[in-house]
């Protein structure tokens, strides 16, 4: 049984049957009333529930948070260790979720919040089914994968040329050729080695203590999980294909729904800039842009408050619309 410290009116953990199989939900939240957001989790295959604790407590005062472990990550995956994911099957699967949440908490629309992964998902689906979102917020939004491994490349190189670092330069070159015109093993292999000299001149997030004590301290947590992070990239290795060719900039620039993106300043995993260029060219009923000093990708946790006064202030803006 999950353990509701904090004696929330709603927390709930459940499997439902989504396109065929047990897909696993995590609803927590302090009214009813309350609208409901969706948080689509990054990766591919790496399930963010288990962070929920961390950063979402002040959420619970305005919106019924709900997550979900994707096929092929988390509770979801261990439930269905041979189910793996295409993005097809990923947006059936949302699809679906989004009726029965509408239908479990009574709405006639939900939000949908994408961090990293997520964001590629969450946008592709807004697109396709306006209808069924209130609005949406991206999180570290992908715009171009392979533009982003770039830039990231760049950004070190730049700054061991700038500390004359003969050394980390050496670390670097030995890489070869980055990222490549593909996310695949060998891409991955010198990812690894990338986040390392990355790591050195902070501009990675990295997995540290703090980490893995947020992991074990959730409510939700069971071993088993453990497994799931170890397996999720394997068994979502078709959306790593899919990412890698993946390019915001194909997709319609004209939006049915409120667009939100929030990114830490020095998220360089998804670095803002490439975000705000195409975001300055959306068309939507309503836009808005937040950038938050001292954070990286995983923005609501390294800054908490100014992630939550971000999403105070879209709610804000939402009721008088």
């Amino acid at each position: 049984m999950v353990k509701n410290k904090l004696k929330r009116l709603i927390y709930i953990e459940e499997y439902v049957q989504i396109n065929g199989i047990e897909q696993y939900l995590f609803h927590s939240g302090t009214k009813y009333e309350n609208p409901v957001m969706l948080f689509l989790h990054g990766g591919p295959g790496s399930a963010e529930s288990l962070f929920a604790h961390a950063f979402q407590e002040k959420w619970e005062d305005i919106f019924t948070v709900v997550h979900w472990d994707q096929r092929g990550a988390g509770k979801t995956l261990n439930k269905n260790p041979d189910k793996y994911p295409t993005i097809d099957l990923l947006l059936m699967d949302l699809f679906e979720i989004v009726q029965y949440l509408k239908k479990k908490f009574n709405k006639s629309k939900i939000i949908v919040l994408g961090h990293s992964w997520g964001s590629v998902l969450g946008s592709i689906f807004v697109n396709r089914y306006p209808e069924e979102v209130d609005y949406y917020i991206g999180v570290g939004q992908i715009i171009s994968k392979l533009e982003n491994e770039r830039l990231k490349y760049e950004k070190v190189k730049e700054l061991i040329l700038q500390a004359n670092d003969m050394k980390y330069l050496k670390k670097l070159e030995a890489i070869g050729d980055y990222p490549g015109d593909k996310l695949d093993n060998e891409w991955l292999r010198k990812c690894i080695k990338l986040r390392k000299i990355q790591g050195k001149y902070n501009l990675s997030d990295k997995a540290n203590s703090q980490a893995f004590k947020i992991i074990f301290t959730s409510p939700i947590f069971q071993l088993s999980d453990i497994s799931a992070l170890i397996k999720g990239t394997k068994a979502s290795k078709e959306l790593v294909d899919f990412l890698g060719s993946f390019n915001l900039n194909s997709e319609p620039i004209i939006y049915k729904v409120p667009i939100y993106y929030i990114f830490g300043e020095n998220d360089w995993q998804t670095p803002y800039f490439i975000a705000q260029e195409y975001f300055n060219r959306i068309n939507a009923p309503y836009k808005n842009f937040y950038l938050i000093p001292n954070a990286g990708h995983m923005t609501m946790i390294d800054q908490p408050q100014l992630f939550f006064e971000a999403l105070l202030d879209i709610n804000n803006k939402e009721n008088v619309r």
